[in-house]
């Protein structure tokens, strides 16, 4: 049991099921108000703070669960293909950012994190997409994945700076 206890954190997991949670309502809140997810970028934030406040491990371990969890309790995403290629996605965030974090700058971190959970994402829809029905359009990735969401990407390239720099200075952080 000591073994157990000293690879998770009770306090990270309650900080990173919060997480989840949130990561479930915001993009809720998005399309009640007819607000475009797909532009804005709502159920990625919360990954990427919870990788912020409690590292790579559990940050990707809210990015695999959120999307599944979501399709299964909002319908949104659809679970094929769309949810399970965003859960690839935004686990391959949550453990980039944390993983990044120790080491870089926050915004160094952020840009590289966004760029290899696109590559994965680009990947993820290449197999399913590609191989599994046929129907991979390269060119509609692209145009998904930073086209129309640049203003999620901006947003994020915002807001999660000042939010670091906000809680790192409270010590909040496990940098």
């Amino acid at each position: 049991m000591k073994r157990l206890k000293n690879k998770f954190s009770t306090r990270k997991i309650l900080i990173t099921s919060m997480f989840i949670a949130i990561g479930v309502i915001l993009p809720s809140i998005f399309h009640t108000f007819n607000m475009a997810g797909n532009t804005f970028l709502p159920m990625h934030i919360p990954i990427l703070i919870c990788a912020v406040i409690c590292g790579g491990k559990y940050g990707g371990i809210c990015g695999l669960i959120v999307p599944i969890l979501s399709s299964f309790l909002t319908g949104m995403p659809p679970i094929f293909p769309v949810a399970i290629i965003m859960s690839l996605e935004l686990g391959c965030y949550g453990l980039t950012l944390g993983i990044l974090l120790k080491r870089r700058s926050i915004i160094v971190s952020l840009i590289v994190t966004l760029l290899v959970g696109r590559i994965v994402s680009c990947i993820a829809n290449f197999i399913i997409l590609g191989v599994v029905q046929n129907t991979f359009a390269f060119s509609a990735f692209l145009m998904g994945a930073f086209v129309t969401a640049f203003p999620g990407i901006i947003i994020q390239l915002i807001l999660i700076p000042i939010l670091y720099n906000f809680l790192k200075r409270r010590n909040y952080i496990n940098v």
